[in-house]
């Protein structure tokens, strides 16, 4: 799920704002000046937001105060957005807006008849601005009711350049090149991947890549949907091509027992920490902000990532997640609500937080130039430039028994498949059967 992509960041940022003090699950309430179409009225906003994150949000929230002179109002849901909207819209409390991390809780609520479909000037503006495919993610039944405002590139490959450089070797462009290149690093003395196995989340980012590019965006949406069984040729073909790596101890820092002891944090200090123990990490986007933040790198210099390769013949894959904004029909103000999916939806709105940083839009109107440095902008630019071919990670549109509890589904049988890649039918099989009983619920 995206939530489990998110760092754990201390709730509370003591942010002291001109307006008002941040506290845990909730934000600074901003005043709006000026006669302006919505002073008097108050937004309230829900999303698993915290720290950071949060905090830029705000500046967000800020600018749409600005413009209309509604005051907002944040709450941070923490990771179980569902369970939380639930019990605020049952006891009489509802958000006006909700900002929604998986494409399978925006079913949900649209199918338990929680939101009302985005105004028309919204739907123009997702026409003009965005690639169809977040238009498709964002609909339940052919109405649209989720607008995408921020996304995450989960097809990039970060690596020290130091570690290449000592390895006499360049970004690879097919994954056979990256294996190859892997190889020279850990000639060179170092590791070549650090593995987070001890988060099963990040063993389906490896094999929705791996599946996108080998077998092709229809065979993707098909598996993702479940219209085609996991023991299909192409999963198994997948994953044997995945079990090339993790077979190979040489590449894996600490082997498959290391890698299965590594969580994501972990995985990004191995390669970006103060004593490297791998030249490589793939994950998101995000991995950029652990190695500025956490690690002192420079990103660009330090710290840089090469988009993820195309796999035996096919295309370089993107595979990406997002939070959607939706409308809660239970909210008090829907006039307010209304004003600000609409103002979401310019690339106005998304050039405030990518200037703060930590933010990618597909928003395809959107500046590059707003973004604050040239990898964030090549990291949009890649976004952007994947259009129509860019697929919404695929566990997280999967039932979270399946797609998304640790210990279970899909985790759990990478995990077993990291620990012994001999047998990709058998793991093929293991995962169909896992997969048919939870979409059967």
């Amino acid at each position: 799920m995206m939530t489990r992509r998110r760092m754990a960041m201390a709730c509370c940022s003591a942010l002291t704002l001109a307006l008002g003090a941040t506290a845990c699950g909730g934000g600074p309430v901003s005043a709006g000046g000026g006669a302006k179409e919505l002073s008097g009225q108050t937004l309230d906003v829900a999303g698993v937001w915290s720290g950071a994150e949060q905090k830029n949000f705000q500046k967000v929230l800020d600018a749409f105060t600005e413009k209309t002179g509604a005051k907002t109002r944040f709450t941070s849901t923490g990771d179980n957005v569902s369970t939380v909207v639930g019990s605020k819209i049952e006891g009489g409390n509802a958000p006006d807006v909700v900002m929604v991390p998986q494409v399978g809780v925006l079913q949900q609520f649209a199918k338990k008849g929680w939101l009302s479909p985005l105004s028309g000037k919204t739907v123009s503006a997702v026409d003009a601005n965005y690639a169809p495919v977040w238009k498709d993610y964002g609909s339940v039944d052919g109405k649209l009711y989720g607008l995408y405002f921020k996304a995450a590139h989960k097809s990039t490959v970060w690596y020290s350049p130091e570690a290449f450089e000592q390895a006499g070797v360049k970004p690879p462009k097919t994954y056979e090149e990256m294996l190859k290149s892997g190889q020279a690093v850990s000639d060179s003395g170092l590791p070549a991947f650090a593995v987070a196995g001890e988060d099963g989340w990040t063993l389906t980012d490896w094999f929705e890549n791996i599946y996108l590019s080998q077998a092709g965006p229809e065979k993707y949406d098909q598996l993702a949907k479940h219209e085609i069984a996991w023991t299909d040729p192409t999963v198994v073909k997948a994953l044997t091509t995945l079990g090339t790596l993790f077979s190979d101890k040489k590449l894996i820092a600490g082997g498959q027992k290391g890698a299965l002891s590594t969580d994501f944090p972990g995985s990004v200090e191995k390669v970006f920490g103060p004593e490297p123990e791998a030249g490589m990490v793939y994950e998101g986007d995000f991995v950029a902000g652990i190695a500025k933040d956490q690690f002192g790198k420079k990103i660009g210099q330090d710290a840089t990532f090469f988009p993820f390769p195309a796999v035996t013949g096919g295309k370089a894959p993107v595979v990406s997640g997002g939070d959607a904004a939706v409308v809660l029909k239970d909210g008090r103000n829907s006039k307010a609500a209304t004003a600000f999916l609409e103002y979401l939806a310019t690339p106005e709105a998304a050039a405030v937080w990518a200037e703060a940083g930590g933010f990618l839009s597909p928003n395809k109107k959107l500046d590059l130039a707003s973004y604050g440095d040239d990898t964030a902008r090549e990291t949009a630019k890649s976004l952007i430039d994947a259009g129509d071919t860019v697929r919404f990670d695929m566990s997280d549109q999967a039932p979270a028994s399946f797609g998304g509890t640790k210990g279970v589904g899909e985790w759990k049988l990478l995990q077993d498949f990291l620990r012994d890649p001999s047998d990709p039918a058998a793991t093929a099989a293991a995962l169909e059967a896992a997969a048919a009983k939870a979409y059967k619920g």
